[in-house]
């Protein structure tokens, strides 16, 4: 049995098993680091490809060294674990269906983890909203149970962010793809300034700013305050962090783990609501990668404008339309709705009634729409998301037939 869905809560350690889960979050990175150089050097030596099952008992050696007492502390149930998923990374690499780079390794920071097996772990539930989870050689450690597991767990991990410790499960819950619900389709066109506009809706989706004004001006200052840092301890320390350093680093973690939740809150409900409530979901096929690469150039050709890409490139990954794409395709299937992507070519400079695309019907890029075949005028983003709804039934794209007509009103799905 697979995990087929996901469940995270809060774990709450006391000192002592807060000391004890550093220790393994840091032993299983230099254990993932170890282990990747290892491969790394069998093969660019002997051309030869080391996988898990080897490892582990390599694994098995090194922990009754003494020299390796940290390595000896960790779970072994854990450390067959990082193998484990060292093998996925390599596979999803090699894997053309999917754009995954190489495996890389891990640096020393606030983000800590430490993976499990279903099979080590046992929870149980204390009160209505508190559970308790068993931990090898650790034992029980309390989390808080916001909602129900739903299924067999298949595995566990422990992390840590910057607002705290979390436990993650997966979940084998035999749940089965929804009966089509024969609801109305949709188009939603992703952006920046408008962070989702419905073509069945009349006024945008917005993201609240996921920091405050006071967040902010906290952010600026705790980053200019670790460059300081940063800077002293090159000169007088060898590079040494301070104990000061490390908790400004982590006060910087903490702010951007409650905007990174902000975020995800929005990004879960939006996608929610599209995939619950209409039959299909279409969507442009954006390449995110491609569309938030830097424009630095080279040496040679240094690129233009610079700060203001990076910017925009901020502005993309705020919205995040890859994780928005990603949850679709899941919710979609349990929804009974249907995700359907589009090509992105043209959709801001199409008209949704006539299908002519042309650029002038959109100068300077602004929020406004005025197509100059037809006169039709509407908010540009609401436009594109009708003219994504259009190519999703398979009745859109750009034409040169002013002529043509399509209805703009979506209609049930059959």
């Amino acid at each position: 049995m697979k995990a087929d869905m996901g469940r995270r809560y809060r774990l709450y350690p006391n000192r002592a098993q807060e000391q004890v889960l550093t220790r393994w979050g840091h032993a299983a990175r230099t254990l993932w680091n170890i282990a990747l150089e290892q491969r790394t050097y069998v093969f660019e030596q002997r051309g030869s490809t080391l996988r898990s099952q080897e490892q582990s008992r390599y694994l098995t050696a090194a922990r009754g060294e003494s020299e390796l007492a940290w390595l000896a502390e960790l779970p072994a149930q854990a450390g067959q674990q990082v193998l484990r998923h060292l093998d996925q990374a390599y596979d999803n690499f090699f894997n053309p269906a999917l754009p995954s780079r190489f495996p890389a390794f891990k640096k020393r920071g606030t983000r800590l983890s430490v993976p499990l097996p279903g099979q080590a772990v046992k929870v149980r539930k204390t009160s209505g909203h508190w559970g308790q989870i068993r931990l090898p050689n650790l034992g029980w450690v309390s989390f808080r149970l916001s909602r129900t597991l739903g299924g067999t767990i298949r595995n566990a991990t422990v992390s840590r962010d910057g607002t705290g410790w979390h436990i993650a499960f997966g979940i084998h819950t035999g749940r089965t793809p929804g009966a089509p619900n024969s609801k109305p389709g949709c188009g939603v066109d992703f952006g920046v300034a408008t962070s989702a506009y419905v073509s069945t809706e009349t006024e945008p989706r917005v993201m609240a700013p996921t920091l405050t004004k006071v967040e902010l001006t906290r952010l600026k200052y705790l980053e200019q305050q670790k460059g300081r840092q940063v800077a002293y301890a090159k000169k007088h320390n060898g590079g040494m962090y301070s104990t000061r350093l490390r908790a400004t680093i982590a006060q910087i973690a903490r702010i951007k783990a409650r905007q990174s939740n902000r975020r995800a809150d929005f990004t879960h409900k939006l996608t929610t609501g599209l995939a619950k409530n209409h039959g299909f979901v279409g969507i442009e096929d954006l390449r995110v990668t491609s569309m938030t690469s830097s424009a630095r150039g080279t040496a040679d050709r240094p690129g233009r404008n610079i700060r203001q890409k990076a910017g925009l490139n901020r502005g993309i990954l705020d919205n995040c339309p890859g994780e928005r794409r990603r949850q679709l395709s899941y919710k979609c299937e349990i929804y009974g709705s249907d995700l359907r992507p589009v090509p992105p070519f043209h959709t801001s400079q199409t008209c949704a009634k006539c299908g002519r695309a042309d650029p002038e019907s959109r100068p300077g890029c602004g929020r406004s729409f005025t197509c100059v075949n037809c006169g039709h005028e509407d908010d540009a983003d609401h436009n594109a998301s009708v003219e994504i709804e259009a190519r999703a039934r398979g009745t859109g794209g750009s034409v040169t037939n002013s002529t043509r007509r399509r209805p703009t009103a979506p209609s049930p799905v059959s």
